[in-house]
């Protein structure tokens, strides 16, 4: 099993910033990506960033140029550095983090952590 720890989440005016940040612990051995999903009131979650161990990044069209995802592998953290911030990026954010094992792909959830941008 793999547990996330998240942290960061809060209320920001448009045009801020935050940054979150994910720990992983437990089985960790065989993680590969990790990344950061939000889920929209009254919208299906959606994959914000993810980033490979080898540190390939992918990035929704709506968050690129604005936000980057940065990992540590030796401490088992992913970070999303979020840079102006307007209304349309309010969501609960979730840390993801995806291991394969014996040929077995598992992925685990975060507890998600609430991003208001105010007006």
């Amino acid at each position: 099993q793999v547990q996330l720890g998240e942290s960061g989440g809060g209320l920001v005016q448009a045009g801020g910033s935050l940054r979150l940040s994910c720990a992983a612990s437990g089985s960790i051995r065989s993680i590969n990506a990790m990344g950061w999903y939000r889920r929209a009131p009254g919208k299906q979650r959606e994959l914000v960033a993810s980033i490979t161990s080898g540190g390939r990044t992918n990035y929704a069209d709506s968050v690129k140029g604005r936000f980057t995802i940065s990992r540590d592998n030796a401490k088992n953290t992913v970070t999303l550095q979020m840079n102006s911030l307007s209304p349309e990026d309010t969501a609960v954010y979730y840390c993801q983090a995806t291991r394969l094992r014996l040929g077995v792909s598992s992925d685990y959830w975060g507890q998600g952590t609430q991003v208001t941008v105010s007006s």
